[in-house]
């Protein structure tokens, strides 16, 4: 096992890196105190490089990696990838691409829906992970070597999948699927901070330019704190305190602390002056400040039994495909597309599409239909 705690010694592996066609990667971080991620621990494993990269190490440079990362020709093996990518966005300033994520690829391949890496492990490579380092304070130093040890297996093992997976996706004619996901995975607005665009996370619950813009500018300033101080968002304000400040719109400072969803003494912060900055800005022009976003529209009367059987559809579509059916459509699209034939929707889209929306139109047209054969419901084109 090699540990790299050089810039030298990093710069040569990295060397090594650049012939081979894949690397899997994966980090160890720790967040539950703090906005960002701290890294604490970057494995990689190629068919001829197994090392660990302590970038806690004092005086050592990522520079070398972070090009490995930014070369193209070379395929990024992760699992559920999207905090590894999230913390690599923000070394980078860009996503790392290409990538290849084990756990999407696996639903891709019939092996389950968000499977967790233990259970692929040992569907694909009959091994049982030892779980007693999962709980490791990654930040401390030194760090034993069974800890180790087992943060080098999530990648050695990364490794020995990825041509496993690779050849059921060829095999099953999907490897087109997987491209269409992982375009998604590779959209840096997924693991953007601009408090601009905080709001985006939040749950609308009404529409008036009021609520939202208040809403908006609350949860704007709220990013901002977060990131300023470095603390996770809910510690500096629950989100059950954004929504409760949209709808009583405080003014002062005073009447921000008689709100039930308030930390007790809060008002009394300078931070809870910039908020109501924040709140009086809102209330002074809504309609500027309120995103625009359109009321969901009502479905029509009679929907409930199209629902059923778009439903009982999904399932067999996806049974035939050998996929779990939420990896095709959740039950709010189905409700959108019986009520539209335009949805906007995964499922009207890409290989969703030619998998199951066509039908699924069709089956709204009368063009094909379900019935009983020996017991079991099948579609008849």
């Amino acid at each position: 096992m090699q540990i790299i705690t050089k810039t030298s010694d990093l710069s040569a592996t990295c060397e090594k890196l650049r012939k081979s066609e894949f690397i899997a990667v994966d980090t160890e971080f720790m967040r539950e105190h703090t906005f960002f991620s701290q890294l604490c621990l970057i494995q990689i494993a190629t068919k001829d490089v197994e090392a660990i990269i302590d970038p806690l190490a004092k005086g050592l440079d990522l520079a070398p990696f972070l090009e490995i990362l930014r070369d193209k020709s070379i395929t990024k093996v992760f699992h559920a990838a999207r905090q590894d990518m999230e913390i690599f966005y923000s070394l980078l300033g860009e996503v790392p691409t290409p990538i290849f994520d084990t756990q999407v690829a696996a639903m891709a391949s019939g092996l389950g829906d968000s499977i967790g890496y233990d259970k692929l492990v040992r569907a694909l490579l009959d091994i049982n992970i030892d779980k007693g380092s999962r709980f490791t304070d990654w930040s401390r130093r030194p760090l034993s070597s069974k800890q180790l040890t087992y943060a080098l297996g999530d990648v050695t093992h990364l490794r020995d999948m990825y041509p496993i997976l690779m050849q059921r996706l060829k095999s099953q004619n999907r490897e087109h699927w997987l491209d269409e996901e992982m375009n998604i995975l590779a959209n840096p607005d997924i693991y953007s901070f601009k408090p601009e665009n905080a709001w985006k996370r939040m749950k609308i619950r009404k529409f008036s330019d009021t609520w939202l813009a208040v809403m908006r500018l609350a949860t704007e300033w709220r990013e901002a704190e977060a990131q300023r101080v470095n603390r996770p968002r809910g510690r500096i304000l629950k989100d059950d305190a954004i929504y409760e400040i949209a709808m009583q719109t405080p003014t002062n400072t005073e009447e921000l602390g008689q709100l039930r969803a308030i930390p007790n003494g809060f008002e009394r912060s300078r931070a809870a002056s910039d908020l109501i900055a924040a709140i009086n800005t809102a209330l002074a022009d809504p309609q500027q400040y309120a995103p625009k976003i359109d009321p969901p529209k009502r479905n029509p009367a009679g929907l409930g039994p199209i629902v059923e059987m778009l439903k009982v559809l999904l399932r067999i579509r996806a049974e035939e495909i050998g996929v779990a059916p939420r990896l095709i459509a959740n039950a709010a699209d189905i409700e959108r597309l019986a009520a539209d034939d335009e949805a906007d929707i995964a499922a009207l889209k890409g290989w969703r599409k030619d998998e199951f929306g066509d039908d699924a139109l069709a089956m709204k047209a009368g063009l094909v239909g379900l019935r009983l054969k020996d017991g079991i419901i099948v579609l008849e084109r």
